[in-house]
């Protein structure tokens, strides 16, 4: 493995590893330890770099397995509490809404008192969480037990991408935040299966308490084999620090553009997820709720097309890469407006690969855009995604009511071309 001189001016600044700052590209990167004393980056191939890796996928699968459980039985919360599907999709909503909110704050925390401690106990807070929500009775309970979980999960999302900008060799940085990222495909598919069959076996009630202690288990592997921080240093939490990095990051020439790509993208995907299984319960498929979320399988393309992401990008550079995988999940989301069953589920599948790797490019870029408080950024950047979640999941609730599917699919593809949009603007820009 090799990385691009940032002097070759024929390599594109949308590349793996440039714009990384100086520091990050010293002789600790091949030198077991720097001329200074400080310790190395984390390389590929390492027992270090396994169990980052085996830990932070771990982490990315449990972070949304808890997130996104409620989705493929949303008809099963309707006919229950009594509520609308617009209405049921807030438990997912008010989750992703207050995940946001808390990146603005977990971020900064993390710079200050380090990324483990932060990341261990959000998890735990969301697996206790997700338990209490099985107890609730009203809907309100669950909202407000879905808005807590989402809160605790903020302490996961965005720290866990911090923490391998910092630790791992800007040379497999792309690599290292496609497996994390397969590890959130795998989770969110994980979630939306087992909720989705055992409901139909055992209650939803049983499905997530299912889910909540195996994200107990996690949390607990979690805190056991991740390593330590080697590349951390504490950053002040004074207001006024944190303002300044504020405007540092929203300054750049490229970072704010990524918070919008972000924000489009996980808008995208939630709103077509959300709503499909609405779709295929009725004529002329009749679906149970356990095929329904048999269908989740559609996420493990993310597995392959995240990590394959980050190694184009290397050679490409991030930009195109980025832009071919968002066509791919425009594509994908013609194919569903088709009515042939077969059909549809590959428009899945080439939707959930695309977002994936566009979402995984997208992410491994905040690190080496942002020269300070790189955690700050990277809540920043979730915050958009995970608001994106929000507000476009509840508003396709409205196209659904008003037009059904077509009108989701318009809406879907309405976003998807502004994600195209900005993601040529963002590498016309850092050319």
């Amino acid at each position: 493995m090799f990385y691009f001189s940032a002097k070759d001016p024929t390599v594109s600044r949308t590349t793996t590893v440039d714009n990384v700052p100086t520091a990050d590209v010293s002789d600790t990167e091949t030198s077991p330890v720097g001329r200074s004393g400080v310790q190395p980056f984390i390389k590929r191939g390492t027992p270090q770099f396994i169990r980052v890796t085996l830990a932070l996928f771990t982490a990315g699968l449990a972070t949304f397995a808890l997130l996104y459980c409620v989705q493929p039985i949303l008809p099963v919360l309707s006919h229950e509490f009594g509520v609308s599907p617009a209405s049921a999709s807030i438990s997912l909503s008010i989750a992703t809404g207050m995940l946001a909110v808390g990146l603005l704050f977990t971020g900064p925390l993390s710079d200050a008192i380090g990324r483990k401690q932060v990341m261990v106990t959000a998890l735990l807070l969301a697996s206790c969480c997700t338990l209490l929500s099985t107890m609730m009775t009203s809907w309100h309970g669950i909202l407000i037990m879905r808005a807590l979980t989402g809160l605790s999960l903020s302490g996961v999302a965005a720290v866990g991408m911090t923490y391998l900008s910092e630790e791992i060799h800007p040379s497999f940085v792309a690599f290292s935040m496609g497996l994390y990222i397969s590890g959130n495909s795998i989770g969110g598919m994980s979630g939306r299966l087992l909720s989705g069959v055992f409901t139909d076996f055992f209650g939803w009630r049983a499905a997530v308490a299912v889910i909540g202690f195996f994200a107990l288990a996690a949390a607990l592997m979690f805190w056991r084999i991740l390593p330590e921080s080697k590349h951390f240093r504490a950053a002040s939490l004074r207001p006024k620090s944190l303002f300044i990095n504020f405007r540092i990051h929203w300054r750049d020439r490229g970072l704010p553009l990524l918070f919008a790509e972000g924000f489009l993208l996980m808008g995208a995907f939630v709103t077509l997820f959300n709503y499909i299984g609405y779709r295929l319960m009725l004529s002329p498929w009749h679906l149970s709720q356990a095929v329904v979320g048999l269908l989740s399988v559609a996420y493990l393309t993310g597995t392959w097309s995240s990590p394959k992401a980050g190694i184009l990008s290397q050679r490409y550079g991030r930009g195109p890469v980025m832009l071919m995988f968002t066509g791919v999940m425009l594509l994908g989301l013609l194919m569903t407006l088709f009515s042939s069953l077969w059909l549809i589920f590959a428009g899945m599948l080439l939707f959930s690969a695309g977002f994936f790797a566009a979402h995984s490019v997208a992410s491994s870029w905040i690190g080496p855009r942002a020269r300070r408080a790189r955690g700050q950024a990277s809540s920043l950047y979730l915050f958009s995604y995970y608001l994106g979640s929000s507000v476009a999941g509840t508003l396709g609730g409205v196209f659904w009511h008003q037009w059904g599917w077509n009108g989701v699919g318009g809406f879907i593809a309405a976003l998807l071309l502004l994600a195209l949009l900005t993601g040529r603007a963002l590498h016309f820009r850092l050319r």
